[in-house]
């Protein structure tokens, strides 16, 4: 039976090492993190916990009874990446500890480099989620699916015909500029809901709700590593969480978006536009011009806090196509070479490696 508390799901990311560049997570980093996560899971600080990666990114996901940016359970992620650094440094990987922004914890992690998404519920009879982990990319990678998944009833046939979805669903919307967030509901704001989210570099899903009784449905880290820095460091890789069935969209509504291969920002240096390519975790490893960006999707079910699972959900013949449209894609932006679309515009590009190269060119100004 459930306990009728809240339980909380959280899953906290960072890029602290890369084995030949930006590529995989080296199997120690991955026994490091094993390894204090549960000593924290013994001493009661998290329920239970699956370590993973997609690509260069620890991927630690957390059930614990704390609530949304608990200091305790924040902590322990902050501790863990430190810790995966110091191996990563040892062994000479790349980019040891460059998500890790910050010397000093403050209390929670955003703002310091590492990827946040969270959500707080009373666990159902069954309880399954779905977390998604990218790679190469950025926050607003989400907003399409995200959108199709709770506002499309082309995509999910629930909002017309299920009685618990028809009421519709209400979108957090960040503002990351101006700092701004705004509450719109679909279907009766849906073309500004479209009017935000169609700019992927400022606006971003944040969190998504049942409208009729503000259930939480989903949730996305809206961490930018490039605006949090005033630099490129590394691309800002996001997670996002997923409530599937029994009031939400079906596992099938939530995956369907992926069936379509985006253009999303990231890829090489993140100053290039690419194809999301949804895989499944042993694939997880970018290589072609460091990408294309990739997309695991992990299946769980919380039972008494306790991770259920996983299954990998794009490990599925039924998403070969996508892989291969995406693949089209890439060979597609890719002979654009340095020129847009392929790479970002110059509102972007301020933050990459650009700003170095128009410095140098300074004194050749006439």
């Amino acid at each position: 039976m459930s306990t009728g508390k809240k339980v909380t799901l959280s899953i906290i990311k960072a890029d602290v090492g890369g084995l030949a560049g930006h590529h995989v997570v080296h199997p120690d980093l991955i026994a490091t993190a094993t390894r204090m996560l549960s000593e924290a899971k013994e001493s009661g600080i998290i329920e239970d916990f699956y370590v993973t990666n997609v690509g260069d990114d620890l991927q630690l996901i957390m059930t614990h009874y704390r609530g949304v940016d608990s200091k305790d359970v924040h902590s322990l992620a902050w501790d863990t990446f430190k810790e995966a650094t110091k191996v990563a440094q040892k062994l000479g990987l790349y980019g040891a500890g460059q998500d890790l922004l910050s010397d000093a914890f403050s209390g929670n992690v955003r703002g310091m480099g590492p990827g946040v998404a969270e959500m707080e519920f009373i666990e159902r009879t069954s309880e399954p989620v779905v977390a998604f982990m990218a790679d190469k990319t950025e926050p607003g990678a989400f907003n399409l699916p995200f959108y199709k998944i709770y506002a499309d009833p082309f995509n999910t046939a629930g909002l017309v015909i299920d009685p618990k979805l028809h009421s519709g669903f209400k979108f957090e919307i960040w503002d990351l500029i101006e700092h701004k967030q705004y509450f719109l509901n679909a279907p009766e704001d849906s073309y500004d809901i479209l009017a935000l989210i169609g700019t992927t570099g400022r606006f971003t899903i944040k969190r998504v709700y049942r409208k009729d009784n503000n259930e939480i449905a989903a949730a996305v880290s809206s961490e930018r590593l490039n605006l949090i820095a005033g630099k490129y460091v590394g691309k800002d890789d996001p997670v996002a969480i997923a409530r599937a069935q029994s009031g939400f969209p079906a596992l099938g509504e939530i995956l369907e978006p992926f069936s379509f291969p985006h253009l999303v920002a990231g890829w090489m240096r993140g100053s290039h536009n690419g194809p999301l390519m949804p895989v499944s975790q042993k694939d997880a490893r970018c290589t072609r011009f460091d990408g294309p960006p990739r997309i695991i999707a992990l299946g769980f079910n919380i039972k008494d806090g306790k991770l259920i699972g996983p299954t990998d959900l794009f490990d599925d013949p039924a998403f070969d196509e996508t892989r291969r449209t995406a693949q089209i894609i890439a060979d597609y932006m890719r002979r654009h070479g340095p020129f847009m679309p392929h790479r970002l515009g110059p509102e972007e590009m301020e933050y990459t490696t650009l700003p170095q190269v128009l410095k140098k060119l300074e004194e050749k100004k006439i």
